[in-house]
């Protein structure tokens, strides 16, 4: 069994090759859309959602068939043709120039995975069985989607806010540590969840740093 080592990676205005424009290709790009990469299709044919996006200027197309030299300059890349044969030489060519490059039809020729993820807002969280099946990530990814609802996309908001105010000010680095850990300790998620939360102005945010420095 691989092991992999979980990353996320910066892919926002880096140069990004698809292979392919099929349903596999459909996901990936629709994935890499959020991330914001500078995405690039190499296809004959696309789906008709792919098309759409095309047409919206989501990415940009090359018409054709992939050839060898077609991932210069890449800084990922998805083989996803349903050519297997295809694939392994998009996989030779990345691996030759040190690309990293996922193969949709065998995971064992990948360099990286893309997992299942679940996003709330600021949080995601990545899932993967290594390679044990789609279906165990998909049931593992709906009853974290259960466990983890709209509520923390607020309350991520709320923190990143906090942490935002709390790094401004001329505070020692400890008092700031404790100033964010009391955070997570008062119970905004479950004001949030009942539909009491409501954001502090900025007097209140002043007032709850002044009168927890002093506690401390």
């Amino acid at each position: 069994m691989k092991h992999y080592t979980p990353i996320y990676v910066n892919t926002s205005g880096k140069p990004v090759l698809v292979i392919g424009g099929g349903r596999v290709a459909e996901r990936k790009v629709k994935g890499l859309l959020q991330s914001e990469a500078r995405i690039t299709v190499i296809s004959p044919q696309l789906t008709p959602e792919l098309k759409q996006l095309h047409q919206e200027s989501r990415f940009e197309w090359i018409a054709r068939s992939y050839r060898n030299g077609d991932l210069r300059g890449a800084f990922l890349v998805y083989a996803a043709t349903d050519d297997s044969q295809v694939n392994t030489a998009v996989v030779e060519e990345a691996e030759a120039a040190s690309i990293l490059v996922n193969d949709a039809i065998s995971s064992g020729n990948s360099s990286f995975i893309t997992p299942s993820v679940v996003r709330r807002g600021r949080l995601s969280i990545a899932i993967s069985t290594a390679g044990a099946g789609p279906a165990a990530a998909t049931e593992i990814r709906a009853l974290l989607e259960q466990q983890f609802g709209d509520e923390y996309e607020t309350y991520l908001d709320f923190l990143h806010q906090m942490r935002m105010e709390i790094k401004s000010r001329a505070l020692p680095p400890v008092i700031r540590s404790k100033l964010l850990r009391r955070l997570t300790e008062m119970d905004i998620l479950d004001q949030i969840r009942t539909g009491q939360f409501q954001w502090w102005t900025a007097e209140e945010i002043g007032d709850w740093i002044s009168r927890n420095q002093e506690e401390m």
